[in-house]
């Protein structure tokens, strides 16, 4: 079992790399845009790529954030039930998101998929939508393993260190 969190840990940091790269672009496309702007020439597209990469930098950080438990987690309620109903909480509830996770990736893949054989693209650069969609489901399972680590770190007692 620590083979597979270890292969988690190193997919999910492949990922936020890759969302960190985005979050850089979208930050040096915006302030060129901005300074751009005040001479009057304006980035075309610039509003499409940020939005895209917003979506790129949200969806792909979102495993290592959960891994790390770095995202904002509001416990006191449950830190003050037992162990053993609080273990039985936190495994409940990871079983609930990986359920949602799933139909979300696999609604994500369908969507995907449509906007594929659409042939849908971005108004102003004519940006294919459908690889941003295929990469945020990719995104929503590989959360679905880093919720599996949590349920073996819940079963090992090393979830709360």
């Amino acid at each position: 079992m620590r083979g597979f969190v270890k292969t988690v840990t190193a997919i999910s940091g492949y990922l936020n790399v890759i969302a960190g790269t985005s979050l850089m672009l979208l930050m040096l496309l915006t302030i060129v845009d901005v300074i751009l702007r005040g001479f009057n020439k304006p980035i075309v597209g610039a509003y499409e790529l940020v939005a895209l990469a917003g979506a790129v930098t949200i969806g792909f950080a979102m495993p290592r954030t959960a891994l790390f438990r770095a995202h904002i987690y509001v416990d006191f309620l449950i830190a003050s039930f037992s162990p053993t109903v609080r273990n039985t909480f936190n495994i409940t509830t990871r079983v609930l998101v990986i359920l949602l996770l799933v139909l979300i990736g696999w609604n994500l893949f369908t969507y995907g998929g449509d906007l594929q054989r659409s042939g849908e693209v971005s108004l102003t650069l004519q940006l294919p939508f459908y690889p941003v969609a295929y990469g945020i489901g990719i995104c929503c399972f590989v959360q679905c393993l880093v919720m599996v680590c949590d349920v073996i770190k819940i079963r090992r007692g090393t979830y709360d260190e």
